[in-house]
This record gives C-alpha cells, sequence and structure tokens, in this order.
C-alpha cells in the first residue's frame, strides 16, 4: 500500500491509470465482442474472437500466478462463492446478449464509442448506469430477488465455484489445470495463419489480458486494506456505470475507489486514442426507431448484466480468469443471446 494515501483513492488513482490504457488499446486495436461475433457469422473471420481467447488465457494464466506468489485472495471475488447463480447467468446472461445486439455494442463498448464522440453512446450509458442500479437495488432488483435468487443452489462443502475446487484438485493439480485450459487456449488462438499475422490483435489482445492481471492486482494486493473487508475485483461495465453515475452526483457522500476510476479512465483512453487517429467526430441518431433500440437494449444490458454480475469484459474476461463455472455459463448465455439478438435484427 502506498504510504499517506488512503486506500480507496490508490485504487481509484490505478484504476484510472488502468482504464486509461485499456480504453487506448482497445479503441485503437478494435477490440469489441459483438464485432468479433458478427465477423465470425458472416464474414468467417475468426480473428477477433481468437484476440478474444488471447486475452482469456493471459488473464487466466496471470489470475492464478497473482495468488501464488502474492497475498492476492481469489475468494474475495464475487465471482467464486460456493452460492452458483446459475439462473440469474442463463437469465441475464440472454438479457445482455440480447442488448448487446440491439446497440450494437456492450458496456465497454458503449464507454469507447463514447470516448469517441458518439451521442448514442451517451443516452446508453445513462440507461445502463440507471436500470443497473435498479437492478441492484431498485424495483427491478426486487424482481430479480424473488424470482432468480431463490433457485441458486449451494455448492458447500466446495469452498467455491471454480472449476478446480469443484474437481477437488490440490493447488498443484489447480495449476496444472489452468496451464491446461490456458495452453488449450492459446493451440486454438494460434491455429489460425490470419491470426498470427495480425499484429494489431495479438497485442490487443495481450494488453487486455494484462490489464486485468493489473486490475486483480490494484484491488488485491496494493490497494488492499488489511482492516477493510471488501471483495477485490477487475475490470467490468455494468455495474460500475451505475456506481459512475452515483459518484457523478453525490460525491460528498459516496467514496471514490477502483470501479469509478476505470470507467472515467476508459472514456479518457478512447477520447485519446480517436484524437490521435483523427477520428473523433460528434454522432448523433439517425430517426426515432435507432434511439429507441438503443434505450431498450442498454435497459437490457443494465439489467441483464446485473444478474448475470458482469458483461462481456466483467464475465467474459475477468470472471473466466477465475475458471468460476458461473463466470463460463453466463458468457456462453451472452453469446447465445447476442446471436439471437443479430438473427432477429438482421437474418429475419
Amino acid at each position: 500500500m502506498i504510504e499517506g494515501l488512503a486506500p480507496h483513492l490508490i485504487r481509484a488513482g490505478l484504476g484510472f491509470a488502468a482504464g486509461l490504457t485499456l480504453g487506448m488499446i482497445a479503441r485503437h486495436g478494435r477490440f469489441c465482442t459483438l464485432g468479433a461475433i458478427e465477423d465470425a457469422v458472416y464474414a468467417g473471420d475468426t480473428k477477433r474472437l481468437r484476440a478474444w481467447g488471447l486475452a482469456i488465457a493471459i488473464a487466466m494464466v496471470g489470475t492464478h500466478l497473482l495468488g501464488t506468489f502474492t497475498d492476492f485472495e481469489l475468494s474475495r471475488s464475487i465471482y467464486v462463492s460456493s452460492r452458483f447463480e446459475w439462473a440469474g447467468a442463463v437469465v441475464g446472461g440472454l438479457m445482455f446478449g440480447l442488448g448487446m445486439a440491439l446497440v450494437g455494442t456492450c458496456g465497454f463498448g458503449t464507454l469507447l464509442r463514447l470516448g469517441g464522440g458518439d451521442l448514442k453512446a451517451l443516452w446508453t450509458f445513462l440507461v445502463i448506469a440507471i436500470s443497473a442500479y435498479m437492478a441492484m437495488r431498485g424495483v427491478t432488483g426486487l424482481l430479480r430477488v424473488r424470482l432468480l435468487d431463490p433457485l441458486a443452489l449451494n455448492l458447500s462443502p466446495s469452498p467455491s465455484q471454480t472449476i478446480g475446487d469443484l474437481m477437488h484438485l490440490s493447488r498443484a493439480g489447480n495449476r496444472l489445470l489452468v496451464a491446461a485450459i490456458a495452453v488449450g487456449l492459446l493451440a486454438f488462438v494460434l491455429a489460425d495463419r490470419a491470426f498470427r499475422r495480425a499484429r494489431k490483435l495479438i497485442v490487443t489482445g495481450s494488453a487486455i489480458g494484462a490489464l486485468v492481471i493489473v486490475g486483480w492486482w490494484i484491488t488485491g494486493v496494493l490497494g488492499q486494506d488489511p482492516f477493510e473487508q471488501r471483495r477485490v475485483e477487475s475490470f467490468t461495465f455494468v455495474a460500475p456505470l451505475g456506481e459512475t453515475l452515483i459518484y457523478a452526483m453525490l460525491a460528498s457522500g459516496v467514496p471514490l475507489d477502483f470501479s469509478v476510476g476505470s470507467v472515467l479512465g476508459v472514456v479518457g483512453g478512447a477520447f485519446a486514442a480517436a484524437r490521435i487517429a483523427g477520428d473523433f467526430r460528434w454522432e448523433a441518431p439517425d430517426d426515432v426507431r435507432e434511439t429507441k433500440r438503443h434505450l431498450l437494449g442498454a435497459f437490457l444490458m443494465g439489467t441483464g448484466g446485473v444478474a448475470a454480475l458482469g458483461c462481456t469484459i466483467g464475465q467474459g474476461v475477468t470472471g473466466v480468469s477465475t475458471l468460476s463455472v458461473g463466470s463460463i455459463l453466463a458468457i456462453i448465455s451472452i453469446l447465445i443471446g447476442a446471436r439471437s439478438g443479430l438473427y432477429w435484427l438482421v437474418e429475419r
């Protein structure tokens, strides 16, 4: 911990710096999960999907190395609880994926677009933020608690829902499992010759995976206060949008922390990348129909993202890096929802 600074300010400041880097790299490298799905489905081009797989492999290895060589405690993350919220992962994931298709990007992509001057992304940001907070502490949150939470499974005596713990592996066995999965992912990623030649995507995927590790390190090691019982986290972009909006309105009563810093950093990084590339431009919705589609999609992403405990980055990279079965189920549901939404919008 840095002496003289409150832990939450350390986490916020470093979160902003890491988010700034993430926003610049992702916008420059065109890292977009929905775009990757569209490329694969409609163009037979899997390069961007492979970049996503590369990010997962690197984040997975680094996350578990943190637990091996530092005092980082993965058990304090929301992804690995022994309470398996499968219904939220499925229903929320499907909602988030459908919303992502309606908007044309995810929560993270919304921040990248906002940094580039897209005013549609501003509306999307606000609706995701409001609907996420509603799903956490408001009207839709009551529905979530009554309809989805009772369906959760208690996986005790397993200490968590990670694959290694469910298989009752030793520490050495879990490390072998992580290594085997990472090697398999890398073999898939590098099997494509076109991807091996796509240096920008390789750098982008590698950097995003590394920055997820940095996020864990910020909240779980450097910015961790031994007297403060709080969860460890890394990048995710649903609930933090709501927390950023609340902080903007109630800064005197809400402490600045990693989530708010990372959101502001991503927008700032995307803005810098857009200005450097010369593609910053103000954009507005084309018509009422497009605006309605964005508003509905944003509401589905905010509500579904909270139920699923994350987004394509929060569950798809950060969560999957823990080898949580809930995260794996959530990202599969998100992909199915996105593919269904694309079918309804494009093919139907």
